[in-house]
């Protein structure tokens, strides 16, 4: 699996620009210049109409530098769940500002730590008119506390469905997170009889939501691959550089041993990565074990790469100073996204149907 010319050079791009431009202001030239906020949304509503190896590249990027852009908020989770829902009316309205950056999406979707769509107890209840009024509690959802779209996940009596609620609203209080990962923005977002549109067909959010579950997992597995990648370089260049009993570091054997472990490590969660992102490009219908096996695999390479950084570094690994800590929670942050690798495994499990019985 190699990626195109072309994709490359969105790399270059992307990496060229998030050097010039730190933190969370390189939101506005990334969508202004790169247009990365519109990349997988179709032509017909302001986007490139490009896939989901041109998000891996993007997330890749972003996550050798753990940038705080809300790209997977936006435009993975809000952007592919409009897609999904097959309401056309909704996407012609809320797609291109999103696929122009000028505003930020998220979907308000996991409870009680649980992103498994059988797990939401959000309830939705049609009134007079045909509105809809929507109680409950959402918890880690990106960028919640200052997203332009909000799309919440409920339940009616026809199952989960899909709504949108306009921001602000009166019965919908947005809380922004404490998290051990200060460079993913969370919020906790309490409704309370608010009001929300249907967005598709009522009861078809969990199809909905399953499909998304994929390819934020595919996406989420790139940017750990990403900062997997970037721990080691950096690891890589100290031992190069650290002088112990009269020598670098890099030339004893056993932490040979461990970098070439660590190199390992970054490839084969690479391969996982790409694989899940083909799969969701052509349609397959592997896309779900692909995107399980990569979520499980990436995470758990991104946390022991990450650990082996900090322990190859020695007492400035453990420092505020240096930025090993903050690979080390985004890592762990990251490893919880979406759900546990345990639970993922569980998933692939079921698909193959050894839990059968």
């Amino acid at each position: 699996m190699r990626l195109t010319e072309e994709q490359e050079e969105l790399r270059s791009a992307v990496r060229s620009l998030l050097a010039r431009h730190e933190g969370a202001a390189a939101w506005r030239p990334l969508t202004g210049q790169i247009g990365v906020a519109g990349l997988a949304v179709p032509e017909e509503y302001g986007g490139a109409g490009c896939g989901a190896r041109e998000v891996h590249v993007v997330m890749e990027e972003l996550g050798r530098g753990l940038s705080p852009v809300p790209f997977l908020g936006s435009a993975v989770l809000a952007a592919q769940a409009l897609l999904a829902s097959g309401d056309a009316a909704a996407c012609a309205v809320l797609l291109p500002q999103l696929a122009e950056g000028t505003a930020v999406g998220t979907l308000a979707w996991a409870e009680q730590g649980s992103w498994d769509p059988a797990a939401i107890r959000a309830e939705a209840a049609q009134g007079p008119g045909g509105t809809w009024r929507i109680t409950g509690t959402k918890e880690h959802v990106l960028d919640g506390a200052e997203a332009d779209v909000l799309l919440v996940a409920a339940r009616t009596g026809t199952g989960v469905s899909l709504f949108h609620v306009a921001v602000p609203d009166t019965g919908a209080r947005r809380e922004a997170a404490v998290t051990m990962d200060a460079t993913r923005a969370q919020a906790r977002v309490v409704l309370d009889n608010a009001e929300g549109r249907l967005i598709g067909a009522e009861g078809d959010g969990g199809r909905v939501l399953r499909h998304v579950l994929d390819l934020a997992c595919t996406a989420l597995a790139a940017e750990q691959v990403g900062a997997a990648e970037h721990c080691l370089d950096l690891t890589v260049a100290y031992a190069e550089d650290r002088v112990q009993f009269g020598r670098p570091i890099g030339s004893f054997q056993a932490v040979k041993h461990r970098l070439a472990d660590a190199y390992v490590l970054v490839e084969s969660a690479r391969s996982a990565a790409l694989g899940a992102a083909f799969a969701a490009d052509s349609g397959s219908p592997e896309l779900s074990r692909c995107a399980a096996v990569a979520k499980s695999a990436c995470s758990e390479a991104f946390s022991a790469v990450a650990g082996e950084m900090i322990q190859l570094h020695g007492g400035i690994g453990i420092t505020w100073e240096h930025d090993a800590h903050r690979y080390f929670k985004r890592a762990h942050g990251s490893g919880l996204l979406f759900g546990p690798p345990a639970w993922h495994r569980g998933r692939l499990a079921a698909g193959l149907g050894l839990l059968a019985g």
